[in-house]
């Protein structure tokens, strides 16, 4: 069986085609992802502007092209924060049907986690051992308290990064009065998920795709010279190289990113939002190992399917 998932996010839609055998073993097909940035201009108000409207129409009929030159037995969109919360994501959602035929399902942040969670499990072994996963899209950040077999805690909370960039709008580079103002907000907002921090003590951080992929790419080039996560699905962070990174990127300009290796061009603005987001967290919850999954919500899909399969 052929499926199409296609995961509608904030910053980037992606497309993930796999073939599926009788016995549950998937492989790719085709995997590629697009900059659509749908929050640019209007999250904050919780609206998708138009020129992010028009390309997001663009980019679901680029995908429908190669969607059908593979003629999957289904095809699954999922859409999530940037769509679930704009006042026209409903418009948009409309005329996606209208103009190419697929049908896209909009969850809520609770769904996301979940399908997050059964992603990770794809790539990392979460044993008998409690971690928390922290998934850090545009519109949305999902935190996630589990094992292998349950999750204990999750919620999705409305700090993606290019929401609190929206917000913000931090100065180039940012101040020290700035980042305080940032880490109380994200302290406050988030005391839910360290009171389950407390209760359920887990002793792994891992990051989820998107901003922590970009941080083992740019930890790669900084200290290793080459590409480290090229070929592999998941990767254990040396914490000090994570934080030698962190206070290189934290102050530095906008014009200064743009030359990092690594560090792709739609992230320029939002990875210092993530990193503070990301080291506030360690901080708090002191967590001494962080891992990065390379899977996330569209190979959670792709595994529901799996076990669908399977029975």
């Amino acid at each position: 069986m052929k499926i199409a998932i296609l995961d509608l996010g904030t910053n980037t839609f992606h497309l993930l085609i796999a073939e599926i055998s009788e016995k549950g073993e998937w492989k790719k097909l085709f995997k590629s992802k697009m900059v659509v940035k749908l929050g640019e201009g209007a999250i904050d108000r919780n609206e998708i502007a138009i020129n992010p409207f028009k390309r997001g129409i663009k980019a679901m009929k680029h995908y429908k092209k190669i969607i059908n030159s593979y003629k999957p037995n289904k095809v699954i969109a999922f859409a999530t924060s940037a769509i679930r919360s704009a006042s026209n994501g409903e418009d948009f959602v409309a005329t996606v049907m209208k103009k190419t035929g697929i049908n896209i399902q909009v969850i809520d942040g609770d769904r996301e986690a979940h399908l997050i969670y059964l992603g990770v499990k794809q790539c990392i072994d979460l044993a008998n051992s409690c971690s928390l996963i922290i998934d850090i899209g545009g519109g949305s950040t999902e935190f996630i308290i589990c094992n292998e077999k349950e999750i204990f805690w999750k919620f999705s909370y409305n700090i993606g990064a290019a929401r609190l960039l929206a917000i913000f709008k931090p100065s180039d580079p940012i101040t020290n009065s700035e980042l305080e103002i940032i880490r109380s907000f994200l302290n406050n907002e988030l005391k839910p998920m360290f009171e389950a921090v407390e209760k359920f003590k887990p002793i792994n951080l891992i990051g989820s795709s998107g901003s922590f992929d970009t941080f083992a790419e740019m930890i790669g080039y900084q200290f290793h010279g080459r590409n480290i996560i090229k070929g592999i699905t998941s990767y254990k962070f040396d914490m000090s190289e994570y934080f030698q990174l962190y206070s290189h990127i934290l102050f530095s300009t906008t014009a200064e990113r743009k030359k990092f290796k690594g560090l792709v061009k739609m992230r320029v603005d939002m990875i210092v939002l993530a990193a503070i987001c990301t080291t506030l967290v360690i901080e708090k919850t002191g967590l001494k190992s962080m891992a990065l999954s390379k899977y996330a919500l569209k190979e959670g899909v792709l595994a529901q399917e799996i076990s669908k399969v399977k029975k």
